[in-house]
């Protein structure tokens, strides 16, 4: 059996990744990335289309847990604060679309919210006995709190009112980083089923989608796409909020996926991962 499992593809390729040095390592990833993108750019028409994919992959995420919750009647593995933070966000930018831009987005957000909003109940709720308080022990001040102090610094430029930009702000911040307490969750109980790890991983691929948009975008437009967004840091700042989420699940991505294509159902993190 063992000498079997070595001649599989799949395992001798991650057991190689895993012997590279982290230098080597973080270079395959950049080329990987870079590879991917420019794919993206040249099968995708109109490349708005990929922040609409990001949205609609999101929405289904959503709809993989609504499936885990009714079916299993369990939310083990589930970070309650995860998702309130989602909700948040997502109230903030239907907020934002309604008094800025009203559009397919809108739509999304708002489904996404809702079953955000269904998930949030179940869990505080229905299913209390089988949350894991004690695992889901990331406090969500240290997430909401640096990311309303930055949007007071750094924010669009636009001719919107101040308060709207500087929501709009926070809601890029905070949809950034909004995954932690789900991933440090996840390295506290370090199994995943199979429904959770579906869920983040489908967080991971709208958020490959988001950030391809933006980067694309920008070399579509020549750069002229940042002076749009505004001028000073906040144009950087987008950027950098789409990289840190994608960066973020990146290292889950690539551990999940592994599990899969050898044939295990659920997701095992070593130690240090996410």
């Amino acid at each position: 059996m063992k000498g079997k499992a070595t001649k599989n593809p799949i395992f001798a390729f991650t057991t190689w990744i895993r012997r590279q040095p982290p230098k080597m390592k973080a270079f395959l990833v950049t080329i990987s990335g870079m590879a991917a993108l420019l794919f993206l750019r040249m099968v995708v028409e109109d490349h708005n289309n990929l922040f609409v994919a990001a949205e609609t992959v999101h929405a289904l995420g959503t709809f993989v847990l609504i499936y885990k919750l009714t079916k299993e009647k369990a939310c083990a593995g589930l970070s309650l604060k995860s998702q309130e933070l989602t909700a948040i966000f997502l109230a903030v930018r239907l907020y934002c679309s309604f008094v800025m831009e009203y559009d397919i987005h809108t739509l999304l957000d708002t489904a996404t919210l809702g079953t955000t909003l269904w998930i949030i109940y179940m869990i505080r709720f229905k299913l209390r006995s089988t949350y894991t308080h004690d695992k889901d022990n990331l406090g969500i001040q240290y997430v909401v709190i640096p990311c309303a102090v930055l949007s007071l610094f750094i924010h669009p430029t636009t001719s919107h009112l101040l308060f709207n930009r500087i929501c709009w702000a926070f809601c890029v911040y905070l949809e950034a980083i909004s995954v932690l307490p789900q991933l440090r969750l996840m390295q506290n109980i370090q199994i995943i089923e199979p429904f959770t790890a579906h869920y983040v991983f489908a967080l991971g691929v709208a958020r490959f989608f988001s950030c391809a948009h933006w980067i694309i975008q920008v070399f579509d437009t020549r750069g002229r796409l940042l002076t749009a967004l505004g001028y000073g840091l906040w144009p950087c700042f987008v950027l950098l909020s789409e990289i840190v989420q994608t960066s973020i699940l990146a290292d889950f991505c690539y551990y999940y996926v592994k599990n899969i294509l050898g044939g295990q159902l659920v997701v095992r993190l070593p130690s240090g991962v996410v």
